[in-house]
Order: structure tokens, then sequence, then C-alpha cells
């Protein structure tokens, strides 16, 4: 079975040699971090910060993100994992693997696989922002951004635990 691998930062090098992963998509608001040395992988850099409406200096998630996001998920061979992370792992990675797995298996029940993101992910609370877009995008007339509000805001952390979401091919 193919996964989606979420991690926050702080355990990108751990999962990275862990799983081997042939796609990195990596969310940021700042400084690009390196991976390292010698690892290979398709990656994309996707840099915004992780608000959910537009505020004066910062840069809030868009359309233009949200597809070049589908794009790499479609593209991705699945014969390694896709690996996804952010800062701390919680708001704009849980997002953007919840939109992954929704275009990769369009048959699926918006609300099952945000109630498994929850139960894979205690603490995930995906950027509504970036959930509301791709919901737009693939078509999923307010489905995803209802199942998203219906589990709620997770639990306090300071960064999430590492998780994964089985990809069907």
């Amino acid at each position: 079975m193919t996964l989606i691998v979420v991690s926050p930062l702080s355990q990108l090098a751990a999962q990275l040699e862990h799983h081997r992963p042939s796609h990195v998509v990596t969310l940021t608001s700042g400084e690009v971090p390196a991976l390292p040395e010698g690892f290979t992988a398709q990656r994309l850099v996707l840099t915004f910060n992780d608000i959910v409406e537009p505020r004066e200096g910062m840069v809030a998630p868009d359309a233009g993100h949200v597809q070049a996001l589908l794009d790499v998920v479609q593209a991705w061979q699945k014969d390694a994992p896709l690996l996804i992370h952010c800062y701390a792992g919680i708001s704009r990675s849980t997002a953007a693997a919840y939109i992954a797995a929704m275009a990769l298996n369009p048959q699926s029940d918006e609300t099952a696989l945000a109630r498994e993101l929850r139960k894979q992910s205690p603490s995930a609370t995906p950027n509504i922002r970036l959930i509301e877009i791709a919901d737009e995008i693939l078509g999923r007339n307010g489905r995803m951004g209802a199942a998203i509000k219906l589990i709620g805001r997770g639990a306090e952390a300071f960064e999430g635990e590492v998780f994964s979401l089985p990809v069907r091919v």
C-alpha cells in the first residue's frame, strides 16, 4: 500500500530516511529547509503563511498553491511514499495530505476521510482556506470544508506526530 506521510519539520530527516519518499512537499512561510545530503526526490516548495484570511504583510494560501500541489499529486507514480511537511505538522501539511488523498481517491467520502485524518492525528487542524480552495477546484461542492469543520480543531500541541494516510492505487 502506498502512503502519504505527514511530518513536522523536526522529524523530516528521520522520516526521509525511514520512508525514502519519491516526492516531498515542503510547506513553509520562510526559509526552505535543506534536504539531507545525497537525498534525491522530486520536491515541491510552497511558500505561504498559515493563515485562513488575508493579512497585511503575509501571504495567504491561494488557488495557485493548491493547483501546484494537485499537479505534483497527479504526477506522483505511487511507487514510493509522498512525504508532506510543514513546520509543526498540524495545519498546512494535514490540509495538503487530506487534499492529496481526496484527489487520488475521488470516490472517497469526505467525512470518512476527515474522520480517518482525526484518528491518525489527534492534533490535526487542517488549514480551512486550503481545504475550501481545493474543494472548489476538485468540484466537491463544499463537502470537503464541511467534513473538516465537522472534525473540529485538533488537540493543542506544539507539533503534530508523524502519521500516514493510505492511498488506494
